[in-house]
């Protein structure tokens, strides 16, 4: 199997929905140019692309890559829920790794409407079905958007289980929005205090909506090469290996072990960081930066346990600590401000989580540098469901 590499990377501003100058063939655009200029490559170089979005009729991916150049390669389109952007990241790695292709571009973008999310296609089965049956046969439906619900109710099991508190989860929000003070990226760059974190609207309880990502507009685009290919086009200076990477979709114990912690993937996310780090043959506690999946703060703290930075039950003693910001014993924790401040394209999620870790291992993410990092993990999980950890090293 090839060595893989990420050799480019470019994104967007994210935007409120609405707000955002042009259409996702610009946005697309925006991002796919930035990411090949970064790579110091040219369009022609990619080999096959990976264009991943959620919200979008057939083949937007094709009029969306069309904007970068018009080749014939293969252009698949990726819809994976939340974890689309990662998912397209993971097809191209498996593209390089396999040896079809020296040279992969996952790009993903998204237009997105205001407000909570909610169901399209209402005359079929809904896929998530199995997921709220589960959830109900723990605790009554209430009036509130489903996603919140569904992550307030593992945060609220994890409360009523382990001893944690709303406060736990305020911090989380509080440090997010934090740290995409440094952004320019990012949707959000207000600092908040902790009383207006707790303070703001409640969702869902424990869930303010200071804890709750936006839907956002915008695009993110991760360019992936062989070995080979670095080295002919001498890159080597640029390039951050993926040493490690995972997807798993739901498991029996999603529905069978009776948690709201497992119906929104902890379990999932467990075994996918499990085999990422094992690939990598890294320990998490090696590990510097993290961008993990807070879509909600709940889902933060749940991450830390699934992914090994504290035991089961203990994700709340690592805010106690203030463990997962900068100055902290832990790896810092999703200094783009994660999508609870840098918001949530879903397509580009997971690709705007790549560009990140890509720059902090550089050593190029300005004030958002976290100093000294060499290996860094990305967490990207979707309801419905898939689960995608990658680990990034600087190359040996």
């Amino acid at each position: 199997m090839n060595r893989t590499f990420v050799i480019g990377v470019g994104m967007t501003k994210f935007e409120k929905p609405g707000t955002k100058e042009g259409d996702y063939p610009d946005w697309a655009k925006e991002a796919g140019e930035k990411a090949i200029a970064d790579a110091g490559i040219t369009y022609e170089d990619i080999d096959q692309a990976y264009a991943a979005y959620c919200y979008g009729d057939s083949t937007a991916g094709q009029r969306a890559v069309y904007e970068l150049g018009l080749t014939g390669i293969p252009v698949v389109n990726v819809n994976n829920n939340c974890s689309t952007g990662s998912s397209a990241l993971y097809l191209a790695r498996q593209s390089v790794k396999g040896g079809l292709s020296e040279c992969a571009l996952a790009l993903g973008f998204e237009k997105m409407e205001k407000g909570s999310l909610g169901a399209k296609f209402l005359d079929r089965t809904n896929p998530m079905d199995k997921h709220v049956m589960a959830l109900i046969e723990l605790r009554p439906w209430e009036e509130a958007p489903p996603a919140p619900q569904m992550f307030g109710a593992a945060g609220r099991e994890h409360m009523e289980k382990y001893g944690s508190k709303a406060e736990h989860f305020a911090w989380i929000g509080w440090k997010n929005h934090k740290h995409s003070v440094n952004n320019p990226y990012a949707q959000f760059q207000t600092e908040y205090t902790l009383a207006e974190i707790k303070d703001a609207k409640e969702i869902y309880s424990p869930l303010t909506k200071l804890q709750c990502s936006p839907t956002s507009d915008g695009s993110a685009a991760t360019i992936v090469a062989s070995e080979r290919f670095v080295d002919e086009h001498d890159l080597w200076d640029q390039a951050i290996e993926i040493i490690g990477q995972s997807m798993i979709t739901d498991m029996a114990s999603t529905f069978e072990s009776k948690s709201s912690i497992n119906v929104v993937g902890a379990d999932m996310s467990r075994k996918a960081g499990e085999q990422a780090l094992e690939e990598a043959e890294v320990d998490i506690s090696q590990v510097d930066v993290v961008e993990l999946h807070d879509c909600f703060s709940a889902n933060e703290l749940l991450t830390y346990e699934a992914l090994g930075l504290a035991a089961e039950g203990e994700g709340h003693h690592l805010v106690e600590k203030e463990a997962t910001t900068y100055g902290g014993d832990g790896p810092v924790v999703n200094p783009s401000g994660g999508l609870i401040s840098k918001g949530h394209p879903l397509g580009a999620t997971g690709l705007a989580q790549a560009s990140e870790l890509t720059w902090q291992l550089r050593g190029t993410a300005d004030d958002r540098q976290v100093e000294g990092a060499d290996y860094a993990l990305q967490h990207n999980i979707g309801l419905g469901g898939a689960a995608v950890v990658t680990v990034y090293g600087k190359p040996s």
